[in-house]
């Protein structure tokens, strides 16, 4: 057997190709009905789950896997649609927050709406307990250092 050949390969190819289907079908659910690319709806929801509507540049990267030049670029466009805005930090200048506006969690709301159809739509044929040990490995595989 070579190392192609192992079966853990395989699973994380799965992983992979299940991930990206999801976010291109929801993504493109969302992008035609909203006009929100899939990541600017994971910035607001990140954002709307936050103490404050509020996260650190820097913690949003984390979250969302985008490196600080990627959250910038992203965070800049979301901003000129007027669904964020930044706030310096006043104890460390080289902080930034990222704050959610009324029209970000104006445009968050219906988005969340419909796609949390199109999930319960991905999901339809998963049990409870099925989704419940899913949620238990993909948070085993999350909290994995980096």
């Amino acid at each position: 057997m070579t190392p192609a050949d192992d079966a853990l390969v395989s699973t994380f190819g799965r992983l992979l190709e299940a991930t990206h289907g999801l976010e291109r079908t929801l993504g493109r659910d969302l992008e035609t009905s909203r006009h929100l690319p899939l990541t600017w709806f994971e910035v607001l929801l990140r954002l709307s789950r936050s103490p404050h509507g509020e996260l650190t540049m820097g913690e949003l990267g984390r979250q969302i896997a985008l490196t600080s030049g990627g959250v910038t670029r992203l965070v800049d466009r979301i901003a000129e649609a007027g669904y964020v805005q930044r706030r310096p930090c006043t104890d460390d200048r080289r902080v930034q927050y990222v704050l959610l506006t009324a029209a970000g969690r104006a445009a968050l709301a219906p988005a969340l709406d419909e796609h949390t159809v199109a999930l319960r739509r991905a999901f339809e044929g998963f049990s409870a307990a099925e989704l419940r040990a899913l949620d238990s490995a993909l948070d085993r595989l999350r909290a994995l250092p980096a």
